[in-house]
């Protein structure tokens, strides 16, 4: 059936009319801004929130009928992953809107240890601009509507190519493979990549900072040391073949 009046909650949940009846799919925030009671169904949510699972109630025409389970499933590269961008030096913080529950489980998992959980998605770009004003440079890594915000809020953005639209066209780098090592790998080859303009930028200089004044003739005075404008060429020439050839060893970085 297609939905009409269909409408997104940012972290909380969806809404539609369906086959003329109103249905609301969400967490127990969405159930309470809308006024509907869960007492009743609260007994066969609880065993799940219990182990760490996301719970979307779901809402028929006011009144709500049942459950959906959801449990994440920690990639097996994820791990890794981890480890390799805490080996790099960086400061890992989960920040979702999923239940306390959940986010501790995974975070316990994977050794993370700041969470913050039961986030929309205002608190996670504010969360974002409190670590900018703290002097910090911040990497945003996401896939939904919910972190959109995020994204554009940190000095980088890194959406996964199988989230939604609007991360992708928000973030700066999108990791196709959407795999958390692509974060690693990002990171690496950004590295690589200013360390090697910072020696191209010193070849030049050196390069400059010799033949500019022996081409100008400022040492022949003095020991009569002068370059022929060929000679000077020849160098010019040398001086642009080492600075494109550095920058080709780029292609060598292991990713």
């Amino acid at each position: 059936a297609e939905p009409q009046a269909f409408r997104v909650v940012p972290g909380q949940g969806i809404s539609g009319i369906v086959d003329g009846r109103t249905v609301d799919v969400g967490n127990a925030a969405l159930m309470e801004r809308l006024g509907l009671d869960t007492s009743e169904i609260e007994p066969l949510a609880q065993p799940h929130l219990q182990t760490g699972s996301t719970v979307s109630f779901v809402a028929i025409d006011g009144e709500v009928r049942g459950v959906i389970v959801v449990a994440d499933r920690i990639k097996e590269t994820t791990p890794e992953a981890v480890r390799r961008l805490r080996q790099a030096g960086l400061r890992l913080i989960m920040a979702t809107g999923d239940r306390p529950e959940a986010a501790a489980r995974i975070a316990q998992s994977l050794g993370i240890n700041e969470v913050h959980a039961g986030i929309d998605p205002g608190q996670k770009a504010e969360l974002v601009r409190q670590l900018r004003s703290q002097g910090r440079v911040v990497a945003m890594a996401g896939d939904g509507i919910n972190d959109a915000p995020a994204l554009a809020a940190a000095h980088v953005g890194l959406a996964m190519s199988h989230g939604t639209d609007v991360a992708m066209e928000t973030a700066d780098v999108v990791l196709v493979n959407g795999d958390l090592l692509g974060v690693e790998r990002a990171i690496r080859l950004s590295r690589a990549t200013v360390r090697n303009i910072r020696q191209n930028l010193t070849l030049a200089f050196v390069y400059n900072l010799v033949s500019v004044p022996v081409a100008a003739g400022v040492f022949y005075p003095l020991a009569g040391i002068l370059i022929s404008p060929i000679w000077a060429s020849v160098a010019m020439t040398a001086s642009s073949l080492s600075v494109v050839g550095n920058a080709l060893r780029l292609r060598r970085t292991r990713l």
